[in-house]
């Protein structure tokens, strides 16, 4: 794959992470016209610009089996300031339809499936009218375009299971798949703890979806979970550790490679 499309793909790019988002309609007046003039270089009216706002992501637990932190949301909401909003994840210049200029995090009474207050974090966007962005705007008006996902990288994915954090080294379980432990069988869930970086927010016909298979990028090897668990017996545990070992180093490798290649990449440029 070439450098290039490393940086339009975000399949590709490493460790990054998309969740869904939802789109909704948005008035504006001079408070927000004064936030979004901090990001233009000549002054803009409320005749000159579109806002709308968008719910970016929760604290529930997802369709890829994750979930955010109170910690997580409030490390996106400062991130997401100023990010782009683009089509479909494409990190094109011609792609570029709006900017964040403010966001939210808004508590509940309500709980979420873990006991805690619900979450979740707002974003407020705008576009600049033009002939040539009229028919997205009375797309997004009307209903039709109004489904998003975001693209972002952890810095830290507690499994549930076992309390590793898989954005330093992977261990043996995937999100969303059953293993046994004391009481009975549990279903893995892995918690998005902490956000290091917020790449961009993308309008998309199909949200974040569940993959086919189940799998977890976040060190930036992609690894599929096995289509059947092993045995629950003493020498195979003692096999896995020793494979658990191997792998771990492999992905650290991986992991240190892709850092260094991808700096390389944002200097060339």
């Amino acid at each position: 794959m070439t450098d290039k499309e490393t940086r339009t793909n975000p399949v590709s790019f490493p460790g990054m992470i998309t969740k869904a988002a939802q789109l909704e309609n948005q008035e504006i007046n001079e408070a927000e016209l004064r936030a979004i003039n901090k990001h233009t270089l000549s002054p803009l009216t409320a005749d000159d610009v579109f806002t709308f706002k968008a719910v970016l992501c929760d604290n529930e637990i997802d369709r890829q089996s994750e979930r955010f932190t109170v910690k997580a949301l409030e490390d996106l909401k400062k991130l997401f300031i100023g990010k782009t909003v683009i089509k479909d994840h494409s990190w094109s210049a011609n792609d570029q339809v709006a900017r964040i200029y403010a966001t939210e995090l808004v508590m509940s009474e309500k709980t979420n499936k873990s006991g805690e207050p619900c979450a979740q974090l707002v974003a407020y966007c705008y576009m600049v009218k033009t002939a040539s962005n009229a028919d997205l705007i009375a797309e997004i008006k009307g209903g039709i375009k109004k489904e998003g996902s975001v693209g972002f990288r952890a810095s830290s994915v507690i499994c549930s299971i076992c309390g590793t954090d898989n954005a330093k080294s992977y261990c043996r379980h995937f999100p969303g798949k059953s293993y046994e432990k004391e009481g009975g069988p549990q279903q893995c869930v892995f918690t998005l703890a902490s956000v290091s970086d917020a790449y961009e927010f993308s309008l998309v016909a199909v949200p974040a979806q569940k993959s086919a298979g189940v799998r977890k990028s976040y060190t930036g090897e992609t690894v599929e979970a096995p289509a059947t668990e092993p045995e629950n017996t003493s020498n195979v545990a003692e096999k896995h550790e020793d494979k658990d070992t191997q792998t771990r180093v492999r992905l650290m490798e991986t992991h240190a490679k892709n850092n260094i290649n991808t700096m390389k990449n944002y200097q060339e440029d």
